[in-house]
């Protein structure tokens, strides 16, 4: 069974208001793209293909035509809606159905890791 991620990107971002209020934080630009395609990045360096997507309702549409299915690209993008902020425990209740018993990694829309050493250190202990 292939390891299935998780982006959790359910937050308010109010730490960051006035710039999230027409944004989500995720979308936020950081440097020269939003700061999700970081750990979007991560997950498919590491051969991750199948990734969900959990975010607040009203940015469920915005998500959805940002990255599509992710066919295109050689992936699989599935959405769900976190409804009430409650940690990042909540995100396997909410992908429990979505994992189906896969291995899973979860990253949070606003980790940022770059580097040679990161990479080589998440596929040496990836289970793909």
């Amino acid at each position: 069974m292939k390891t299935k991620g998780i982006i959790l990107a359910a937050g308010k971002g109010t730490r960051l208001m006035p710039a999230t209020l027409p944004a989500s934080k995720p979308l936020l630009p950081l440097y020269d793209k939003p700061m999700i395609y970081y750990p979007l990045e991560t997950l498919v360096r590491i051969g991750i293909r199948e990734i969900l997507f959990i975010v607040q309702e009203d940015d469920l549409p915005i998500f959805q035509k940002t990255f599509g299915s992710g066919e295109e690209v050689g992936l699989n993008f599935s959405y769900k809606i976190q409804k009430v902020q409650r940690g990042i425990s909540d995100a396997y209740f909410i992908a429990e159905d979505y994992l189906n018993g896969s291995s899973s990694v979860l990253a949070l829309s606003d980790n940022i890791f770059l580097g040679k050493i990161i990479f080589h250190t998440l596929n040496k202990h990836s289970t793909r």
